[in-house]
């Protein structure tokens, strides 16, 4: 799975750890996610893009693997 959290951190001037606090995981959650180790649960992932008012499609999508 593709992620643009990374990237939307940084257009809404965001830490790992302030977007962790705003949708109550740890920072090394964030970073996980980030790194494309851990595929946030679909309650996470809402969660995500919530905070940058994106829809899941827009921070989310499948690589050709998955």
């Amino acid at each position: 799975m593709i992620n643009k959290i990374k990237v939307e951190r940084a257009v809404n001037n965001l830490t790992q750890e302030q977007l962790a606090e705003k949708v109550s995981v740890t920072r090394q959650t964030i970073n996980a996610i980030e790194l494309k180790k851990f595929v946030p649960s679909t309650v996470l992932a809402i969660k995500i893009c919530k905070v940058f008012n994106k829809t899941i499609e827009d921070v989310f999508s499948l690589e050709d693997t998955d």
